[in-house]
């Protein structure tokens, strides 16, 4: 299964997707299985998807080599007038947003290591803030700011935070072992929470331009290594 790592150099691509009935985030996750599990680009590392459970829609997990491969991909005839036409038709938002992983917590009984696959059960939670770029930096020095606060809460396993390569976009990609112990958390009253995460908490909604977030189950994954395996 991938690993999320600030050491590996890969570009990250988050594929948003919402969409407004059942039946169109079956049609995107199977548009979206096929496409993964007949992937053979120049680049590509891996794909992992997700089926929204809070709202509608789905979340692609690519990590590319490089940034060229993936631009070499994205201009394809077949990638522009068949597979972005067929996702516009499922989905109410589509969003391609490219990230490098700057920084990742652990819960101490994961050794350090973020994985992800649908082996595991984690409760995902990816949340997207818009930023000014010139703001970009400071947002990631409080988003990247270790929490001990958070590393006390029952549930919680890992969260990395990626930043933009527009300089536009701060992501947070959390991993909870249910919806119970993360909503446990995001509705914890500012008065609960210690002095530096409230302080951390403020400066970080001050930079911010934008928030959006979804929930997830991952349900598909496959990579590169695991494809030459197969072949």
């Amino acid at each position: 299964m991938p690993f999320i790592s600030p050491d590996d150099g890969y570009l990250t691509v988050f594929n948003l997707f919402d969409t407004d009935t059942r039946d169109k985030q079956d049609g995107l996750l199977d548009a979206m299985r096929d496409i993964i599990d007949n992937a053979a680009y120049p680049g590509w590392i891996s794909s992992t998807l997700h089926s929204g459970q809070d709202r509608l829609g789905t979340a692609n997990y690519v990590q590319w080599r490089s940034r060229e491969e993936l631009e070499e991909r994205y201009a394809g005839e077949r990638f522009k007038n068949e597979t972005i036409p067929l996702f516009k038709s499922l989905s109410t938002s589509v969003r391609l947003i490219k990230t490098e992983v700057v920084y990742t917590q652990t819960h101490p009984s994961l050794g350090g290591a973020v994985e992800i696959g649908p082996a595991r059960d984690d409760y995902t939670v990816i949340t997207v803030f818009g930023v000014a770029p010139e703001n970009q930096k400071a947002l990631v020095d409080v988003l990247a700011h270790r929490d001990e606060h958070v590393l006390t809460l029952p549930g919680y396993r890992s969260h990395s935070i990626l930043r933009g390569v527009d300089g536009t976009y701060v992501v947070n990609y959390a991993q909870w072992d249910d919806r119970r112990s993360y909503e446990r958390f995001h509705t914890l009253p500012e008065d609960e929470r210690p002095a530096d995460a409230r302080r951390l908490r403020a400066e970080g909604r001050s930079l911010m331009t934008s928030r959006w977030s979804n929930t997830y189950q991952v349900v598909h994954s496959r990579s590169a290594a695991t494809a030459g395996a197969e072949s």
